[in-house]
């Protein structure tokens, strides 16, 4: 299998580590001449400034999108359209219009499509969806999030809940298996030129709850989430993977092999090419998280609830 990554700056920099570990990256490609150069020197691959230019000499099965937001839609389209397999970081695109064609034309073209929601692939989230699959502590009754650290400096064309936020979005929808009805948000800007701190709330059905707060302002990095059952509270910490049970007086830690899940994420799109099946991430659900997103970004500049109606 050959794999090519468009854009290696930022977090990019990480796929492409793997992506050469696991011996499928063909080229890179990056308008950052110098950064081209280097990861193409650094990885033995060739590399490249425009897509097109990759497009014409390079034959690969699939690409990685991992670019600024506003680039996501025209680069993926480009790549469906001449048939390969895609994997867009998250968000899979600016508004949810572009990423409903994108999924139309990628499905036109019989390629997979889908987005780099990589906490599904985080141990800890598995361990705590399983035990609320099997309702071992009873029903889940609500989410709380909390995702802080100063701002990332190579974000500059979307705020926090299109950056951020959208992560436990795609938590929350994927550990109550369902999306949201209701959306209310309050948002606002300090240091940046879109907002860089949220707090969203997100209504399921049977009163069932999701709060996600993020920022951009605090100096300590904070990776946690929590979820409350009628006979238990299992928290956990995306960077440590610890999950940790209390009931009562009790507190159980259960074992946990610590892995990456950027390595589990892209090793399982890379197995859905080779068995032709849908990704975990289906393009209809990260299309559902977009939508979410401008939901909780237009309650904010309304300040009332957006009432959702998500398949």
């Amino acid at each position: 299998m050959k794999i090519v990554q468009i854009g290696t700056g930022g977090w990019g920099k990480n796929h492409t580590r793997i992506l050469s570990q696991l011996g499928v990256l063909a080229a890179v490609c990056d308008s950052n001449v110098e950064r081209s150069e280097e990861y193409g020197r650094k990885y033995s691959v060739n590399h490249y400034t425009k897509l097109d230019d990759l497009l014409k000499n390079e034959e690969f099965d699939g690409a990685f999108v991992v670019t600024p937001t506003s680039t996501h839609s025209e680069i993926a389209t480009k790549l469906v359209e001449a048939k390969k397999h895609v994997f867009v970081e998250k968000p899979l695109s600016y508004s949810s219009e572009q990423g409903e064609r994108l999924a139309e034309i990628a499905k036109k073209n019989k390629v997979l499509l889908t987005c780099g929601y990589i906490e599904r692939f985080n141990p800890a989230v598995n361990i705590v969806k399983k035990i609320i699959r099997e309702k071992k502590y009873g029903e889940l009754v609500m989410l709380e999030f909390h995702r802080e650290n100063r701002m990332p400096l190579h974000i500059k064309d979307v705020g926090i809940i299109y950056d951020t936020s959208v992560h436990d979005i795609d938590t929350a929808n994927w550990l109550f298996d369902e999306m949201p009805v209701v959306v209310f948000a309050r948002s606002g800007q300090i240091n940046h030129e879109h907002e860089d701190f949220a707090t969203i709330m997100l209504g399921y059905k049977n009163e069932r709850t999701a709060i996600i707060s993020s920022n951009w302002i605090t100096p300590k990095k904070v990776r946690t989430f929590s979820a409350v059952c009628t006979d238990a509270v299992i928290s956990s910490d995306f960077i440590s993977q610890e999950v940790r049970i209390e009931k009562n007086e009790d507190t159980e830690i259960p074992r946990n092999e610590k892995r990456e899940p950027l390595l589990l994420e892209i090793q399982e799109f890379l197995s859905a090419i080779e068995e032709n099946r849908e990704p975990l991430v289906k393009v209809n659900q990260a299309v559902n998280v977009t939508k979410i997103a401008e939901a909780a970004l237009l309650s904010s500049q309304k300040g009332v609830p957006i009432y959702l109606d998500l398949k």
